[in-house]
């Protein structure tokens, strides 16, 4: 198949698409290059533009060139989107929605979007499943859930077929060291960990009075190959079998940020130094996933989540990297 991955040039985008193209499928990246690299993408076609301009759709659909859409480009800083929340509305919901009716006036049917745990906002319990309350904390989660209840009636009213990915702490680098993060500002945790470790600097623990072991919060982290691998098999399987889907993506593990300091120290052999700081807005105290139906409903299951194995990859990739690289 000939797949359009929106936002493809950033850094789960393009380890999804190396993963499509090692299935044997053929990658067409969009992406607007504000916050991806351009050399992420070598193996794809790139095409530098906005997944919400309804002209250059309407070109990139016209005469069957494209048999699926992978949608990953969006706005994805919880801070941010507390205190720009018009951003994440324009940008998550209302360009979504200008591609998927650019999908349907060409009959494009088959969508899998990236979703996020932020939907489920502070959990009831843990392991979250699919069908727990979606009551999102902040702006990101808001607006990721109204595109998903937006498939829902797309599927309903025009047969379009999707699989919403509920990713938790996508994290890790690939096994060959060459695509990693590099955001600019970078807020997760893993990279400003190690990053820390490399210049030998101090890294900030945001919340440090969590209702958790050790006070500080606890995230589920899935390798970044291990998310990919997930999207391959939902767009095959929406492909074969269509219809609508819902599936967390994770470890089944929670990890506290101070456990993966420590974890971190043990990986790299340096100390590393910590500042405590307030809680960040939006922040829940513990996410961790149930990913018993992706087992079950994709034929999935992660391969290289353990903590120390993403830890690994990351460390490779910062070291062959240590500015980053260029876009």
């Amino acid at each position: 198949m000939r797949i359009l991955v929106t936002g493809g040039a950033g850094y789960i985008g393009s380890v999804v698409c190396r993963s499509l193209r090692g299935s044997g499928h053929e990658t067409v990246v969009l992406d607007d290059l504000s916050k991806g690299h351009r050399r992420a993408t070598e193996g794809s076609e790139l095409i530098v533009g906005d997944c919400g301009d309804r002209s250059l759709l309407a070109k990139l659909f016209t005469g069957g060139r494209v048999d699926g859409v992978v949608h990953m480009a969006a706005s994805c800083l919880v801070g941010e989107s507390m205190t720009d929340p018009a951003r994440y509305y324009r940008n998550n919901f209302g360009r979504a929605l200008s591609l998927l009716d650019a999908m349907r006036e060409a009959g494009v049917g088959c969508f899998v979007l990236s979703s996020t745990a932020a939907v489920y906002g502070e959990p009831e319990s843990t392991p979250i499943p699919e069908d727990h309350p979606t009551r999102p904390t902040n702006p990101y989660g808001e607006t990721k859930l109204a595109l998903e209840k937006a498939l829902h009636w797309y599927r309903q009213a025009y047969g379009l077929s999707y699989a919403s990915l509920r990713y938790f702490n996508a994290a890790g680098a690939s096994a060959d060291a060459t695509l990693g993060e590099d955001h600019s500002p970078e807020t997760h945790l893993i990279p400003n960990v190690l990053r820390a470790a490399l210049r030998e600097e101090a890294v900030a623990v945001y919340g440090t009075d969590y209702e958790t072991a050790d006070g500080t919060a606890v995230r589920d982290y899935i390798h970044v190959e291990d998310l990919a691998a997930a999207h391959v098999r939902a767009l095959e399987r929406i492909r074969s079998h269509p219809g609508g889907v819902i599936c967390n993506l994770g470890n089944g593990e929670g990890i506290s940020v101070r456990e993966v300091i420590t974890a971190a120290r043990r990986v790299t052999g340096r100390p590393i130094a910590t500042h405590d700081q307030p809680r960040r807005a939006g922040d829940p105290a513990r996410l961790v996933a149930s990913a018993e139906r992706a087992r079950a409903e994709l034929g999935w299951a992660p391969r290289s989540s353990r903590i120390e194995t993403i830890l690994s990859t990351v460390w490779d990739y910062m070291k062959s990297h240590p500015d980053g690289y260029e876009g």
